[in-house]
């Protein structure tokens, strides 16, 4: 079986669901090269909670969870197959590498998965399931959950953090328009995606320029680490372009481990 990638998708807005922009395209295109995967696991920051669950319903849901948005998203649905059996799997994993973790019978699939996986695979048809992220995890602990999630990749599994590479939710709803420092901050996290600089990732809220006004809290920006814990050491680093939308919400997403047809396809 092919190894599959991971993946750090931004998924900014829940109007990025029917305004594909830069990244919208780009993911299609890669999608369309990811071919065998045997299941897909997202870890999103609208999951969160005590501790880690992972979901174990066989048909999860689409979650609208996000309000005052025009009425056509809500009738927006993504209704892959779950993955119980591999759920059980994973709880195993990372009760074995001292995280326990509970399985939830009932959980679907909120906007940060199902937004980004209309693009990336818009058939539905590869089992989706979700990893929740525990509300006091900080970057140590996301990079590690990416690590023991990694050998999951060996079975085909697609891992999938997706978050915002930048997320000020209080300038996107004031309608602040300043995408220079939020593409400074995205060019430098690229920069050390580049170089393979994990521990700059890890350290970026002192290293990085603006960080604190990129992300006010971390939660969006954990699901990297997640995608880049996941990852090899000598395995490529790729940027999958997604453009700026509202000013200040960089959608530059990246990949780890594709191989070169994949990324000229999604350049």
């Amino acid at each position: 079986m092919t190894r599959a990638p991971s993946l750090f998708i931004s998924h900014g807005s829940p109007m990025f669901a029917m305004e594909p922009g830069v990244l919208g395209p780009n993911l299609r295109q890669l999608g369309a090269s990811l071919r065998d995967l045997s299941a897909i696991v997202v870890v999103s920051p609208h999951w969160q909670t005590m501790g880690i669950r992972v979901a174990g319903v066989a048909r999860p849901a689409t979650i609208h969870d996000f309000g005052g948005f025009p009425a056509p998203l809500y009738a927006l649905k993504y209704e892959p197959p779950g993955a119980p059996a591999l759920a059980a799997d994973i709880v195993g994993m990372l009760a074995e590498a001292g995280m326990p973790a509970t399985i939830d019978p009932q959980r679907g699939l909120d906007h940060g998965a199902w937004v980004p996986l209309q693009y990336l695979k818009p058939s539905a048809d590869v089992p989706v399931l979700q990893v929740s992220l525990p509300r006091d995890m900080d970057v140590e602990g996301a990079l590690r959950l990416g690590q023991v999630l990694a050998p999951l990749r060996d079975r085909g599994v697609l891992i999938v953090g997706s978050g915002s590479l930048t997320h000020n939710l209080y300038e996107f709803r004031s309608h602040v328009r300043d995408p220079e420092y939020a593409q400074e901050f995205a060019d430098w996290i690229a920069a050390a995606i580049a170089r393979r600089d994990d521990a700059a990732l890890v350290q970026y809220r002192a290293r990085a320029p603006h960080a604190e006004r990129a992300h006010p809290t971390q939660e969006h920006y954990l699901p990297l680490l997640v995608a880049a814990g996941a990852s090899s050491p000598d395995e490529s680093r790729s940027l999958i372009r997604g453009g700026m939308t509202y000013g200040v919400l960089s959608m530059d997403s990246f990949g780890f481990g594709l191989d070169g047809n994949a990324m000229k396809q999604a350049a």
